[in-house]
């Protein structure tokens, strides 16, 4: 789980609960887009992004491990938890972020990550979230002249992933870079994404 440094930590110099400003209010958005290793950086580098958590959601199975997740037959996707400050940066420059770090033409996996665990998808929230959602695909199909297999589903109950997944890119980064190398992800990416260059 990654909190960032850049986050700003709200301060008071009240000296009881009473007088104390409430905390700002914070939101949760749910993003599948493959392997999580990779798509917990994107998010961290958002000013305004509080927290990333990769996990699992969208399965049937309560609190699965990363090996029942990946035999594919939990229902789960890979999945990443980013709460942030909606004073900061709004759902929709989150949802930027999410189109650029995925390939959504792909109804198979992402990259050599294949099968349902590794589907791209948005779990929305609220009402809020889903009419964002589906005008930022329509917008995407618009841009790319193809239909999207990215889902966009009510979100259900998230599991945070075991302690090692977490942070991977910054506790691994030599494993995180040789996998992220070798997935194919960057070279795909490119090519999705170079009309938008």
């Amino acid at each position: 789980m990654s909190t960032l440094l850049h986050s700003a930590s709200i301060e008071t110099t009240a000296t009881d609960d009473a007088t104390a400003a409430p905390a700002a209010p914070t939101a949760t958005a749910i993003f599948a887009g493959g392997c999580f290793w990779c798509m917990e950086k994107p998010f961290d580098q958002l000013d305004g992004v509080l927290e990333t958590t990769p996990g699992y959601t969208g399965g049937s199975v309560d609190s699965p491990t990363y090996q029942q997740v990946c035999s594919g037959l939990t229902g789960h996707a890979e999945a990443m938890r980013v709460t942030y400050d909606p004073a900061r940066v709004a759902y929709e420059t989150l949802l930027d972020v999410f189109w650029r770090n995925v390939d959504p033409l792909d109804p198979g996996g992402q990259f050599c990550d294949r099968g349902s665990q590794y589907r791209s998808a948005i779990f929305v929230a609220d009402a809020e979230q889903r009419r964002a959602a589906e005008a930022s695909k329509k917008a995407v199909e618009e841009r790319l002249g193809r239909p999207v297999a990215t889902q966009i589903v009510d979100a259900t109950t998230f599991w945070p992933a075991e302690e090692y997944h977490q942070d991977y890119y910054l506790k691994s980064p030599v494993r995180y870079s040789f996998y992220r190398a070798n997935s194919g992800r960057d070279k795909r990416l490119e090519q999705v994404w170079d009309t938008e260059k």
